[in-house]
Formats: C-alpha cells, sequence, structure tokens
C-alpha cells in the first residue's frame, strides 16, 4: 500500500498571504485613496480662499460673479440677479485652467 498521498504537502511560507494582502492595500492607498485626499484638500483650501468679485465656474457649467461670502454659502451675480448658493457648488476660479478630468 503506498502512503505517499496521506502525508502532509510541505508547507510554505506562512507569511505569503499577508504580504500580498499588505501589498494590495498600499497599491490601494496610494493609487487610490492619497491622490483623492490630496485633490480633496486643494478643493477645500481653494474655497476658502473665495472672496467678493471673484469669477466663478460652477459645477452647473455657469460663470457666475461672486457679491458676497458668508460660512456655508455665497451670493452670487448672475446677469442682473443674485443667487445663492453653497460654496461646494463653486468647482473652479474662472481665472484659473479647467480641472484635470480623470
Amino acid at each position: 500500500m503506498n502512503f505517499a498521498f496521506l502525508q502532509a504537502a510541505p508547507q510554505g511560507s506562512q507569511f505569503g498571504p499577508v504580504i500580498l494582502f499588505g501589498g494590495m492595500a498600499l497599491l490601494f492607498y496610494f493609487l487610490l485613496i492619497r491622490p483623492q485626499s490630496k485633490a480633496r484638500k486643494q478643493m477645500e483650501e481653494r474655497l476658502s480662499k473665495l472672496k467678493a468679485c471673484d469669477e466663478v465656474l460652477l459645477t452647473s457649467g455657469l460663470y457666475a460673479t461672486i457679491d458676497r461670502v458668508e460660512d456655508k454659502n455665497i451670493y452670487l451675480k448672475l446677469g442682473s440677479s443674485i443667487v445663492k448658493a453653497r460654496r461646494s457648488a463653486v468647482s473652479a476660479l474662472a481665472t484659473e485652467p479647467a480641472p484635470e478630468q480623470n
């Protein structure tokens, strides 16, 4: 009778899967999470610097001029009317180049 198939297979490194998953987590962090957090910080910095008379591009595609700025809201001049919008509706200043789409 041949008992060779009943013997346990030789064990490899037990840290192989841990290293694999750790490497995947690092790759995920550096390719997805870190660039997104950097872009969010840049946008928050840009929104905190808004002031009256800045011309801005809204996420809807409209260009407007800021009339006044409050904590979370801004008042925009659109033609002859003034509208209220959230700061987060601003996608860029009109004077800076358009943000890159990924």
